[in-house]
């Protein structure tokens, strides 16, 4: 993500010496996007990220526009605010979704902005910002923030923080319109996730109070925390109500300037042996979540790549995987109640393992409330949190070599709350498997990743009963990256870049004889190449191809879509549930798929 740093590295910038591609193409950013090509009487460009549109009741919804704002030169300014009121002019106060909507439109050069959208302090929505043309883009983010109910139901403060700067020679504007829609409840309308978290934890979906773990205002950034290296702790005070009986921690992670692409980071022996001066510790990060300096969970996050990253002609309009809706990572924080319902203040900290400048961290503390009671009571039973296992072996001579690190950790907690609804033991356990192999050739001018993160989570719930509920996500992250460095004629060089990228999920919930599951797989192959001469892109292309097929209860959604330098190639949809053969929607990725068939 552009920062005064990438700036400083502009105009700084000498000729290139052999060293990870990866880090080449970020310090030539800002080279990217410096010599477009004119186009006269050409529409806005449409910009988007491929995902399954937000299952919506059939009901006219109650629409606010919440801020209209032209962010220009705010980088190291006090966030955008506006004053959040409940809509009063609906004919029904129930409504069964709520959907946030991100409008904006930029016209003229400028780099990729990292962004956040708070509610009161929680955190609504993180993003990335498209790169403009100079005929102007245009592009949306609709999210699904009905899980933010109860927050929703009083006045607020909205703040936005997107720090941009505006020169003579970036001169990309974002113009942004952020909206709320409500939608009235109709009647047996849940959509299937929301019927996996109902099912599973026996609750409504959404919590009765939800606390901010964001820094505090007033500040002239975002509110997220900045994790700036591997020994930096952030940490924020809370205190909860003593009648909580259920407590989750939703975690939104994002990673820039030395750690942006930290999949890719060579190890620091590479690095010294080579005399080099480039980001390093190695290829492995996590996010380690405490509550008074015990480990109560952990976030693997998902490898999203901006839309100036690795080459930006490869993301337009096709937007990388989770780049303008980054996910966020949910922590069962229940068997812990029994240490925090005390009334005393509690502090949840977050570090991150082998960070580099910088990283932004915060959390929203959801809460189930016993209305009931004045007070419940708990205790942690059980908690194990293994010290995390590395594996590193380097084979290096020069600046060729090979690079293969394992990691695993697991987390595992046990804990019961005793409130209205009986006592109820919760077993909470995370799981992650991890593998990176780099491989340096070409005198370091080849650099080729592989990595595979697994990230599973398992949420047990014992009622009186003896009824078990339970929820299990299985997710992995797949990652392919080659990157090549020619030196050419003329001052000039080609740099040609391979991206696979995948988000894969499968979830399953049971209550007793009840049972659901839903599938996620959403992959992305890209490939692209730009010849650079005197700091200008004077040729390239990009293309990208995508296939996004979930599978929920009822609701099907795919869509296999390819582009090329700006045009659509083609576009299926089908909402049906009917399979097809694999071949009608598959035959392109698995073709190119560097993990072959068993990862899809």
């Amino acid at each position: 993500m552009a920062s005064l740093l990438n700036l400083l590295l502009f105009l700084l910038l000498q000729p290139l010496f052999s060293t990870a591609n990866v880090y080449k193409l970020n310090q030539l950013r800002s080279d990217l996007i410096s010599n477009p090509t004119p186009l006269n009487d050409t529409p806005p460009t449409l910009y988007f990220e491929v995902t399954k549109p937000i299952e919506l009741p059939k009901t006219k919804p109650c629409s606010q526009l919440i801020i209209q704002h032209d962010f220009a030169y705010t980088y190291g300014k006090a966030p955008v605010f506006a004053n959040y009121t409940p809509p009063s002019n609906c004919p029904s106060q129930n409504f069964s979704k709520i959907v946030l909507e991100w409008k904006a439109t930029s016209k003229g050069r400028q780099f990729d902005r990292i962004f956040g959208v708070w509610l009161s302090g929680v955190e609504l929505l993180r993003s990335c910002t498209a790169e403009p043309r100079p005929n102007g883009i245009v592009w949306s983010v609709e999210k699904d923030i009905t899980r933010y109910y109860s927050l929703l139901q009083k006045n607020q403060t909205l703040a936005v923080y997107l720090g941009n700067l505006i020169d003579k020679t970036y001169t990309g504007v974002y113009h942004v319109n952020i909206s709320f829609h409500f939608y009235p409840a109709e009647e047996n309308l849940i959509d299937h996730d929301q019927k996996l978290g109902t099912l599973a934890s026996g609750n409504h979906s959404w919590a009765d109070l939800i606390l901010p773990i964001s820094r505090n205002l007033p500040l002239n950034d975002g509110l997220w925390f900045e994790i700036e290296n591997s020994t930096d702790t952030k940490l924020k005070e809370f205190e909860i109500p003593q009648n909580a009986y259920r407590a989750v921690l939703e975690v939104y992670v994002s990673f820039h300037e030395n750690d942006e692409s930290w999949y890719a980071n060579p190890t620091n022996e590479y690095i010294a042996a080579n005399n080099l001066s480039l980001p390093g510790n190695g290829p492995f990060r996590e996010v380690v979540v405490s509550i008074d300096g015990q480990v109560v969970g952990a976030v693997w996050p998902f490898t999203v790549i901006f839309t100036g990253g690795v080459n930006p002609l490869l993301w337009r309009p096709i937007t990388a995987i989770g780049s303008y809706n980054l996910p966020s990572y949910d922590i069962e924080i229940t068997p812990f109640l029994g240490n925090i319902l005390d009334g005393k203040s509690h502090k949840i900290g977050f570090n991150v393992t082998n960070a580099l400048n910088v990283w932004y961290i915060d959390a929203n503390l959801h809460i189930w409330l016993d209305k009931q009671s004045k007070r419940t009571e708990g205790q942690l039973v059980k908690h194990a949190s293994l010290p995390l296992v590395v594996s590193l072996v380097s084979d290096f001579k020069g600046l060729n070599g090979t690079f293969i690190t394992r990691t695993s950790r697991s987390v595992s907690s046990t804990g019961w709350v005793k409130s209205s609804n009986g006592n109820v033991t919760t077993q909470s356990v995370q799981q992650f498997y991890y593998s990176n192999t780099m491989v340096m050739g070409s005198n370091g001018n080849v650099q080729i990743v592989n990595q595979n993160i697994h990230f599973n989570d398992t949420v047990h719930s014992k009622l009186p009963s003896s009824i078990v509920r339970s929820l299990t996500s299985h997710r992995a992250f797949p990652l392919y990256l080659y990157t090549d460095y020619l030196q050419q004629k003329n001052n000039s060089y080609l740099l040609v870049t391979n991206v696979s990228l995948g988000f894969i999920e499968k979830k399953t919930a049971s209550a007793g004889s009840q049972f659901l599951k839903s599938s996620l797989k959403n992959l992305q192959n890209a490939e692209g190449n730009m010849v650079v001469k005197d700091h200008l892109v004077v040729s390239g292309v990009g293309n990208t191809q995508q296939v996004y097929r979930y599978h929920g209860g009822k609701s099907c959604y795919l869509r296999n879509i390819s582009s090329s330098n700006y045009t659509i190639l083609y576009d299926k949809v089908e909402n049906t549930c009917i399979n097809k053969p694999k071949s009608d929607w598959d035959f392109g990725l698995s073709r190119l798929w560097p993990f072959g068939a068993g990862i899809i």
